[in-house]
């Protein structure tokens, strides 16, 4: 069982959760009131024949519950090896790991010391009071596939990589740091459809000016916004194509690429988190899954830019 040298060794160490010391002491200090509450609110929902707080006392307390999901989303480790480290029973992570990821998940994602962007609309204020670049990008993860009978099962077949898979939406500013990850979508959604199903075209119409760049899968966004979703230049000439007409256009399009390359960086960050790599979970959690993990990478990505910032 995890006792306190050997919680203090996980915590100490970035390599098992992902996150410093400090982050995780501010998750603590955040979000254990909030399950507190949670629980609280739970038992006294419901008809008792005794008083709240009798009874057996909790095993896995809310440090180890923290410590279990960053395990589990880093990682990818199983509900059963956890539940055989942590000396409890596999439904008490389950438990724990459904309690604590909404939480993680409501978050939303650090972009200074107590600051967050939870909705798409916050994003899109952010990068136009600063005057920033955006750069925007669809994702695919693979989930299990859906069993046989099931009307919807092959919405989650990705035309892409062939494969069952839900995708979301990752919005970064120039540098790559990642500003929102987007509830996910069966595989077979594409990107622009996604985009357009978020409110990103209204929110760019009728909001502040921002440069928002995109790959060729958003193709059609840069006319439905006055240009700021900007794309890979179209190809004008199929077929022979004039020396000169090669030579703008592949100049154009590595300028765009070399700009657009953050965005990808950013996911890189994102997939380092084995939950992200292949979902072997419930496909109804995968949203939380993604929010969470990119609202922990964004505030790890901010603690670690503070002390830079601050000399």
């Amino acid at each position: 069982m995890v006792g306190n040298a050997s919680r203090a060794a996980i915590i100490s160490d970035r390599r098992i959760t992902g996150l410093s010391a400090g982050v995780i002491a501010e998750l603590v200090a955040e979000l254990g009131p909030l399950w507190h509450e949670g629980h609280q609110a739970r038992l006294a929902s419901r008809e008792r024949k005794r008083a709240v707080g009798a009874g057996a006392k909790h095993r896995l307390v809310f440090v180890n519950r923290l410590l279990a999901i960053l395990v589990h989303l880093r990682h990818g480790v199983t509900h059963d090896v956890l539940a055989c480290w942590f000396g409890v029973d596999r439904s008490t992570i389950t438990r724990a790991v459904g309690e604590v990821r909404p939480l993680l998940a409501e978050r939303g994602c650090t972009v200074s010391p107590g600051v967050r962007l939870r909705t798409l609309a916050e994003v899109v204020d952010h990068l136009g009071s600063g005057g920033r670049t955006g750069i925007v990008d669809g994702t695919e993860i693979r989930v299990r596939r859906p069993a046989a009978g099931r009307k919807d099962r092959d919405k989650f077949i990705s035309g892409k990589s062939k494969q069952n898979a839900v995708k979301t939406m990752v919005l970064t500013d120039g540098d790559g740091r990642v500003l929102f990850c987007s509830p996910t979508k069966p595989g077979s959604c594409a990107d622009v459809t996604h985009a357009r199903q978020l409110g990103l075209v209204k929110l760019l119409a009728d909001g502040p000016a921002v440069e928002i760049l995109a790959d060729a899968g958003y193709q059609g966004l840069g006319a439905q916004t006055s240009g700021r979703v900007v794309t890979p230049p179209h190809r004008k000439f199929k077929k022979n194509a004039p020396d000169w007409y090669e030579e703008m256009y592949e100049r154009q399009r590595k300028a765009h690429s070399s700009r657009r390359i953050r965005v990808e960086h950013g996911i890189a960050h994102l997939k380092n988190w084995r939950a992200l790599t292949r979902h072997l979970g419930r496909r109804e959690h995968m949203s939380d899954t993604v929010q969470a993990v990119a609202g922990l990478l964004s505030h790890q990505q901010t603690a670690d830019l503070t002390p830079a910032r601050q000399m």
